[in-house]
């Protein structure tokens, strides 16, 4: 009776963790979910102290879970169970050493038997060095959106996944955080082992590389640690500049690089700015982080952003999203890739739990925090200015009663421009034109939007004062 009762309560906490990773992947993003969250297993429940057990396989892992998410998770175990007072994070006794680990059928650094039948995509990094992280199946080239400012990169990762010698290597891809090159990695991971099904890839952050080689260093592990790293035919390493500093690892990462290059191997290194930025590096590390292509990954221009929200819309069918709130979108979220996707999720997701339609003002209501946040401070007071001097008229015009053709249309595009561009609502809207009605800024700005879709003159217009506002 007692077993029995044992193992219905190992079900209920199991259940309990599922519900909660679903929600902390969602809010972290799979990327931090897959390093730091994934790896934690359940431990036992006390009931008489309310205290439960997480464990995760190193001490690095278990300290800066603890730091960053002991609250969140603490409060998601209280939410999800009342009886939950107190939440530990530990290492897990049992933790195996890294040798014993199992990847691909052998060891944690993708080494296979033999007669190891070839394993499918999603299987890479189940569990072992790469478990940290993965490698996620929608990160593929087809899913990657190109444009203008990425092209380079992009064609740079494709002819590194191709079966035939790359003509540089190693490749390093420079972003800023949320332009892609993340996504790249997955993508040359994914495609060059669909063309070699037996090949051995070794796909991590500098920081897990920090970890298994420390850990290889107080293990007196050494041996294995360089004889496995340096048996990859690929090496991808993302988030280099956290190596900085760290003189020891920094030599075995360039002897690695050495080793790996000179047996033709391919190697592709990414960070959130170029090596020669990269401070405290070893000169010779350096260099060979310089010696093949830097391809660098600028911001997405409002071209590339429009093109991937329409490239996402697909997922929400038959969910309708009008025009304008894409433009809307993609002029407004403009920092970086990721939160523009996750603005557009966000909104999607609202929608459809909701009822509701998705529309601009549904958008301006839910995503404010994401907006706020990228929007430049643009005033009603310069939109005013700007749109006087395109159209040529005096700045009192905004706050006339005239109602004159060549004085109302310039006034309703300032209307437009004051709600797309600004956090103000229609009623501030209309104080700032004369202190006009509510209902007359929401006709101005749904009139504009009509005229665009069928005067190709009032479009080029708007867009010129767009470009010329948010210069």
């Amino acid at each position: 009776m007692m077993d029995e009762l044992r193992e219905q309560e190992a079900a209920n906490l199991a259940a309990d963790w599922s519900d909660i990773s679903l929600g902390l992947r969602k809010d972290l993003g799979q990327q931090l979910f897959n390093q730091w969250i994934r790896p934690i297993q359940l431990g036992s429940f006390c009931a008489e102290t309310g205290t439960l057990d997480l464990f995760l396989p190193t001490e690095f892992s278990a300290n800066w879970v603890q730091e960053r998410f002991h609250d969140r998770l603490s409060l998601a175990w209280k939410i999800a169970r009342a009886e939950v007072r107190q939440v530990r994070i530990g290492v897990h006794p049992g933790r195996r050493k890294l040798a014993d680990l199992d990847l691909r059928g052998e060891d944690g650094f993708g080494h296979r038997a033999a007669n190891d039948a070839p394993q499918p995509l999603e299987s890479i990094g189940s569990e072992g060095f790469t478990s940290s992280i993965g490698l996620d199946p929608s990160l593929t080239f087809s899913s990657f959106v190109s444009g203008t400012t990425n092209v380079l990169a992009k064609n740079a990762a494709e002819r590194m996944a191709k079966t035939e010698k790359p003509q540089f290597s190693p490749l390093y891809l420079k972003a800023a955080t949320g332009q892609g090159k993340t996504h790249l990695l997955h993508a040359i991971a994914h495609a060059y082992l669909q063309e070699h099904p037996r090949t051995r890839i070794f796909y991590c952050s500098a920081e897990r590389f920090m970890v298994e080689f420390v850990q290889a260093l107080k293990s007196n592990e050494m041996i294995e640690f360089k004889a496995r790293l340096r048996g990859f035919d690929l090496l991808l390493v993302d988030d280099i500049q956290f190596i900085i500093g760290k003189a020891s690892a920094q030599e075995e990462l360039l002897y690695t690089i050495d080793a790996l290059l000179a047996e033709g191997k391919r190697l592709v290194f990414a960070a959130d700015r170029a090596p020669q930025a990269l401070d405290g590096v070893e000169p010779r590390l350096l260099s060979r982080l310089s010696m093949g292509l830097v391809a660098d990954i600028q911001p997405a221009d409002i071209e590339l952003r429009r093109a991937i929200l329409e490239s996402k819309l697909t997922r929400f069918a038959p969910l309708a999203v009008p025009g304008d709130v894409i433009e809307f979108l993609a002029r407004t979220i403009n920092r970086n890739v990721r939160e523009l996707v996750g603005g557009l999720n966000k909104l999607i997701a609202y929608a459809q739990l909701t009822g509701q339609d998705v529309t601009l003002q549904l958008a301006e209501d839910q995503l404010t925090d994401i907006l706020s946040a990228n929007r430049k401070r643009i005033t009603i007071d310069e939109i005013q200015r700007t749109v006087c001097q395109f159209y040529r008229i005096d700045r009192s015009e905004m706050s006339s009663k005239r109602r004159a053709r060549a004085v109302v249309r310039p006034r309703q595009v300032a209307m437009y421009l004051a709600k797309v561009l600004t956090p103000r609502s229609y009623p501030e809207i209309g104080r700032k034109f004369g202190g006009r009605d509510h209902s007359t800024v929401i006709h101005a700005v749904r009139l504009i939007e009509d005229l665009r879709k069928r005067d190709s003159d009032m479009d080029g217009d708007v867009r010129s004062l767009l470009r010329q506002l948010e210069s």
